[in-house]
């Protein structure tokens, strides 16, 4: 059986670990030894060199002190030379312990004889019985020569010493320059090996792999007719027979995924077609693929159609701002469009989906562009301002009678009343006023919604409008012990907006506002700037609100659980959303219980070279 690619790896790489193993441990046991030879040279040669050295020194010493000692005052020289005397003989001893050299015991033998004869010797030079010039002969004669003989020993001893140090430390030298040529040779043959194995590497491993990436390549494009060689018994040659069954087993899946593919496709563009509403799907260039018969009929949404040559341009910006995005997106304002279908006028909700890519959650294959039919919704909506509206009028003149009847009796205009009489009609008027309130604020909606009222949209200054909003309720704001600030931010531009509604807008959101908020509290109105508009709030510290009622705080009849009956039937905040969007800018609300609430409006910044203009309720 042949050699497989591990076992090709292995025996490359196994030779060159076994030359680079056996050089290294040379290497190591010669490292060792170098290490051992200057252990020893720094151990007992230094330690006999510093021995003799010290030898020297104390009989220089003592011989200082004897020449000394003939002068008669010098009385304290004896005693120094018996001090030098025992730093000789420990240095002596130090150096008898410490032989190690061949030759050197003679050398110390023969030194202790002469140090002994020096040291008798000495003690008669020492004499103080003798004369000075007896003295004198005797060192002169006897001392002196011992003196010179004990230094010739003690300076080839310390010569010995030193010349071995010199030959270990060349000895050293030679045995670094041995490992270092080993580990030059170690590398030039890691070198050789690597380039060899290198090479055996490229036509085991590298050039079957570039051959089966340049067949991966093929595959990539879309080529399954692509068949590998495999006349290779090792793991290449196994990995080119599995790949070449894969392909086999590719080929026959594509077949039967591009026959069940047709099929479904075929189903899904039928089912699609039959949809009862306009539905197109859209390709990354805004190009119809399939769409259902509404949207080919009514909208010109034909396959093969691209969206920008139709002429709703609305289309195209829808199918863009979702790809780019990547969210739902619908048409701003109103968020509907009308459309006669067979000389019936029809209302539609358009809105445009983007298609996720499959392969990548951050890319998209397109986009699916759906048309709503609210006609009906829309209908309803027209029913119920005219049903509205209708029963509005209808009771504001028996609403109107019967507020007069109550004032006139309570002006004793028919007659005296007694208390109960009394406390049940200030009941009554008080009920009437609430209704009359919601009429009007039910027309006043109305006549917001229906665009039937003029706004009159001039430049204005953003404190006077908050100034003017907040004035009529500070006595209220007194009364309740609530402390009502402004707070407008320096320096801001004017604003276009209609002033007597922003008036409005201001009366609702503070007369909420100082309601819901308790005695200490406070009560903030100000602006601030935010890009192209201006961004008015009404702050508070009151009771705050639940997060499960934010969004629908500014629907119509939409009051908040837990609230006073007499609060309000729920229409202040929608007529100043209607007030608010009729200028062009947007409302926004949040709130945390026990923590207050923040309710806030745009309106765009006045631009100088914009025409002041009139406008209407749209």
């Amino acid at each position: 059986m042949k050699a497989g690619i591990r076992q090709k790896l292995w025996l490359g790489l196994g030779g060159m670990m076994v030359i680079v193993a056996t050089i290294s441990v040379l290497t190591i046991r010669q490292i060792d030894e170098l290490g051992a030879s200057l252990a020893i040279v720094l151990k007992q040669n230094y330690l006999s060199v510093e021995a003799c050295q010290d030898m020297k020194d104390a009989l220089e010493s003592i011989d200082r002190g004897v020449l000394q000692s003939f002068d008669e005052r010098h009385h304290e020289r004896p005693q120094m030379a018996n001090i030098s005397k025992a730093k000789f003989l420990d240095a002596l001893e130090r150096e008898r312990r410490n032989i190690t050299l061949p030759g050197e015991r003679e050398l110390v033998l023969r030194l202790q004889e002469l140090s002994g004869r020096y040291f008798a010797v000495l003690d008669g030079v020492m004499d103080g019985s003798l004369s000075k010039m007896e003295r004198r002969e005797r060192y002169a004669a006897t001392l002196e020569p011992l003196s010179n003989g004990i230094r010739g020993l003690t300076q080839r001893i310390l010569d010995m010493n030193e010349s071995n140090m010199i030959s270990q430390k060349h000895a050293a030298l030679d045995l670094s320059v041995s490992a270092r040529w080993r580990v030059l040779i170690i590398s030039l043959t890691s070198i050789v090996v690597a380039m060899l194995l290198s090479q055996q590497i490229h036509r085991w491993v590298l050039k079957p792999l570039r051959y089966l990436i340049a067949s991966t390549d093929e595959i990539r494009r879309g080529s399954l007719d692509v068949v590998l060689q495999t006349g290779r018994r090792d793991e290449i040659g196994q990995l080119s027979r599995s790949f070449n069954e894969m392909l086999v087993a590719l080929r026959q899946s594509r077949n039967s995924d591009m026959i069940r593919l047709t099929r479904s496709r075929k189903a899904t563009e039928e089912v699609f077609r039959a949809l009862p509403m306009p539905v197109a799907v859209l390709d990354t260039s805004c190009r119809v693929e399939f769409s259902t018969s509404m949207a080919s009929g009514i909208f010109g949404l034909k396959p093969g159609v691209a969206v920008g040559e139709i002429q709703y341009p609305w289309m195209g910006e829808l199918a863009e701002k979702s790809m780019t995005e990547m969210k739902c997106v619908t048409l701003p304002d109103k968020g509907f469009i009308q459309e006669f279908v067979g000389n019936q006028e029809r209302f539609f909700r358009p809105e445009a989906v983007p298609i996720i890519s499959v392969a990548d959650p951050l890319e998209v294959a397109g986009s699916i562009l759906m048309i709503l039919d609210v006609t009906q919704l829309h209908e309803h909506q027209e029913m119920k301002r005219g049903l509205v509206s209708t029963v509005s009028h209808q009771l504001r003149t028996p609403l109107t009678s019967l507020r007069m009847s109550v004032h006139l009796l309570l002006d004793d205009a028919v007659g005296t009343l007694n208390v109960q009489q009394a406390d049940l009609l200030v009941g009554a008027r008080e009920d009437c006023e609430r209704l009359v309130e919601i009429l009007d604020d039910l027309l006043e909606l109305k006549r917001i919604e229906s665009g039937n009222g003029a706004l009159e949209l001039l430049p204005a200054a953003s404190s006077a409008l908050v100034h003017e909003g907040v004035a009529p309720f500070a006595n209220d704001a007194r009364d309740k012990k609530v402390t009502l600030k402004e707070a407008v931010a320096a320096g801001l531009p004017d604003v276009v907006a209609d002033a007597a509604g922003i008036r409005q807008v201001f009366a609702n959101l503070l007369s909420n506002a100082l309601r819901f908020t308790l005695p200490g509290g406070s009560v903030t109105a100000g602006a601030l700037r935010e890009g192209e508009y201006l961004r008015f709030f009404v702050e508070d510290t009151g009771t705050g609100i639940d997060p499960e009622h934010m969004e629908h705080l500014f629907e119509p009849f939409y009051r908040v659980p837990g609230q006073d009956s007499r609060s309000g039937a729920g229409l202040g905040l929608s007529i100043v959303r209607e007030l608010v969007e009729a200028q062009g800018g947007s409302v926004a609300a949040r709130s945390q219980p026990g923590q207050g609430s923040v309710f806030s409006f745009t309106l765009p910044v006045y631009r100088h070279e914009e025409p002041q203009r009139a406008g209407t309720m749209a």
